[in-house]
């Protein structure tokens, strides 16, 4: 029995030095981000508000913990503009049908922060996927739920986005320093591409 119990209490030892370690050194869980102060509350418009794409941002603001209100002239905003999808073929079979294709997903938004510039961004998310002409079926199927996939990708970009505020802002403010402050509005393009 003390054996059970000496192995039992040096399992929870190890168990608790390594979770202090991988917290000690910053060690975060994907998805996982820290958001500047100002954003723990924020109004979101788009330009459809029943789309896929404000369906999957909401769900990754609830999951960081952010708060949605009614827009104020206090409260920072998220204004999702536009998203396009594009495609273009890669590879050809034989018969000059396309055997390889690239989506490609854009999505514009911009972030008003009070007291700071607006910020506008374009997030795209590339994808390859070959197109199988025996199966037809199931390319309009796996087209979709790949489209999909990209929508989620592209709202974790814009709170990964969310979360580079501060240093953003850090940065402007220095070049704003060396430079004019005539500028009201700075456009950023992130991009995330995936086999």
């Amino acid at each position: 029995m003390k054996r059970l119990l000496s192995l039992f209490s040096l399992r929870t030892t190890i168990i608790l030095t390594l979770s202090l370690m991988t917290s000690a050194c910053g060690f975060h869980l994907r998805g996982d981000y820290l958001l500047p102060e100002e954003l723990h509350e924020i109004s979101l418009s788009t330009f459809d508000q029943y789309s896929d794409l404000t369906r999957n941002v909401q769900k990754q603001l609830r999951m960081n913990g952010i708060r949605q209100v009614a827009p104020t002239a206090l409260t920072p905003s998220l204004n999702l503009i536009s998203e396009s999808i594009g495609e273009r073929t890669l590879s050809l079979y034989q018969n000059s049908r396309a055997a390889e294709k690239e989506l490609t997903y854009n999505v514009k938004y911009s972030v008003l922060i009070p007291n700071h510039d607006i910020k506008t961004y374009t997030t795209t998310v590339n994808r390859n996927y070959l197109d199988n002409p025996l199966t037809a079926l199931a390319k309009s199927v796996e087209r979709d739920m790949i489209e999909d996939e990209m929508r989620t990708q592209a709202s974790e970009q814009i709170l990964r986005q969310m979360a580079r505020l501060k240093a953003d802002d850090a940065a402007t403010d220095t070049t704003d320093s060396i430079t004019n402050e005539d500028a009201t509005e700075t456009t950023i393009t992130t991009t995330e591409n995936t086999q």
